[in-house]
């Protein structure tokens, strides 16, 4: 992974949109699908494993919000890789709201058949608005939340392998042809 430097200042003014860098980039650059999943799977690692230092920290409030953005930047890097009406609008709006959220999982969860999507995005969003917001849940309450969020990111992670694995096996047929 390559680090890459944002000042402060637009950092909080991204943030304050309600953005994120991976949010702002795919929409206005019109990134590949496979690209964006791919760097939201990485930021899911990244906060999955913040949230797990949090845990063992005792900071049941932060563990909350890693375990919530673990959720979120996998429903939009699943709903990115097929193209759903609700990345669809979130790219035309500039940005994800969670009600857009909320749909994408229950219509992921239709479509692919795999009920726990939906499921996974109830729990990180009670743990989101009960954990984060209002700073209710302990430790014990969220950590058996990391389960959920985990198996959601291995789920998406070997979505956008899939993806990426059929679009290599793509262009090589259509190099051959």
């Amino acid at each position: 992974m390559r680090a890459v430097h944002i000042p402060e200042r637009i950092a909080e003014e991204i943030e304050r949109r309600g953005l994120s860098v991976v949010d702002l980039l795919a929409f206005s650059l019109g990134l590949d699908p496979g690209i964006a999943a791919e760097a939201r799977v990485e930021l899911a690692g990244k906060y999955l494993a913040e949230a797990e230092e949090h845990l063992a920290r005792g900071d049941a409030v932060q563990a909350s919000e890693k375990l919530y953005k673990v959720v979120e930047e996998c429903i939009k890097a699943l709903a990115e890789l097929y193209d759903t009406p609700e990345h669809r609008e979130a790219a035309r709006e500039g940005r994800w709201w969670a009600q857009l959220l909320g749909k994408a999982a229950r219509r992921l969860a239709r479509e692919l058949n795999e009920p726990r999507i939906e499921y996974v995005w109830a729990v990180a969003y009670d743990v989101h608005v009960w954990g984060f917001h209002e700073a209710k849940y302990t430790v014990e309450d969220v950590k058996g939340d990391l389960e959920h969020a985990s198996w959601l990111l291995n789920y998406t992670k070997q979505a956008a392998e899939r993806r990426a694995t059929g679009s290599a096996q793509a262009q090589r047929r259509a190099n051959l042809a």
